[in-house]
């Protein structure tokens, strides 16, 4: 009886690994085991900052246009939102700010942009239906040079905002370097002491911040065998680990695919010519299962170029596929 019981215990156990076991999703991998990213091609020319979120159940495009950008009669700068499906545009907001990232939370969308007379100012910009938009003074830094900012909402609810930054030299060592501030309620912010960064001994451009189940993601440049997207993790913004598996993106020949049918032919003839070392200012958004990525790709001096890609997955599964068990 006793031996009967125990079979019956094991049996149990067995099942329950084996039900256990079909039933977790299986993450998409390339032949290297890392997450499978599968690139669509080109959006468009001389954009190169962009991020894509959903928004009242549709998926936008964010994106901060630059002066030189081939349809920019204005002589400014400005960020739009593209609509994903129909490539509709917003009106322009923001006038004059540069290296924006956009976030949601709630029914609104928050956009971090930077200006100044030497870009040592951030700013963030807020509107519920893409139209109307207030905005209030982050924090200034006038010993600092100011570009990309990323924004999540991480341990203890706080939001966490990464800022890269160009100088002081004796600061940021090796430009560019990621910094951190924090929020309780995105009006009142602590700037981080500089501890808190990535990385002052090379150059490590920051681009997409994100947090997941206690660690914060930075997926960041990284100048090795040209410009490669790479992904460290930390739980206190002071410790990195380097995914085993980066780099996440790197230049191909994929990148020159044109997704756009509304390209005209002079920027196809520009797509085709470009020289490409470079995959870079990654960012993503997840939409029934699957993430929507955006990345830059070009030359890295100049001519530049936006792109789609996607990972046929959820965000927890991405991150965590960085860092396998």
């Amino acid at each position: 009886m006793k031996n009967q019981k125990l079979i019956y215990l094991l049996f149990i156990v067995l099942a329950n690994i084996i039900i256990s076991a079909c039933s977790q999703e299986k993450t998409p991998v390339d032949v290297d085991g890392r997450p499978l990213i599968i690139k669509r091609g080109t959006i468009d020319a001389d954009i190169v900052e962009s991020t894509p979120l959903v928004f009242n159940n549709k998926v936008y495009r964010f994106e901060y246009i630059r002066t030189n950008y081939w349809n920019n009669n204005t002589g400014n700068s400005y960020f739009r939102f593209i609509d994903r499906e129909d490539g509709e545009s917003t009106n322009p907001f923001a006038v004059g700010y540069q290296f924006g990232s956009a976030f949601v939370f709630n029914d609104s969308i928050y956009v971090t942009g930077t200006r100044g007379s030497v870009n040592n100012e951030i700013r963030l910009f807020v509107s519920g239906d893409m139209k109307n938009w207030k905005s209030r003074l982050v924090f200034e830094l006038p010993d600092y040079e100011l570009f990309n900012t990323s924004l999540t909402r991480g341990a203890n609810d706080k939001f966490v905002l990464m800022y890269e930054a160009g100088k002081p030299k004796n600061i940021v060592g090796e430009r560019f370097t990621a910094f951190f501030a924090t929020s309780s309620d995105l009006i009142n912010w602590n700037i981080l002491s500089t501890d808190r960064n990535y990385a002052k001994d090379r150059y490590t451009a920051p681009h997409c911040l994100r947090f997941f189940e206690g660690y914060y993601y930075n997926f960041y440049l990284e100048a090795y065998e040209g410009y490669e997207l790479r992904v460290v993790r930390s739980k206190d913004l002071i410790h990195w680990e380097s995914s085993p598996l980066n780099p996440v993106m790197k230049a191909s020949n994929e990148d020159k695919q044109i997704v756009n049918d509304n390209l005209s032919a002079e920027l196809r003839e520009r797509i085709n010519k470009a020289a490409n070392r470079n995959n870079s200012d990654l960012d993503f958004c997840e939409f029934n299962g699957r993430l929507i990525i955006n990345y830059s790709w070009g030359n890295q001096t100049g001519e530049e170029f936006l792109a789609e890609a996607y990972y046929d997955g959820k965000m927890e599964q991405f991150l965590k596929g960085w860092f396998p068990e």
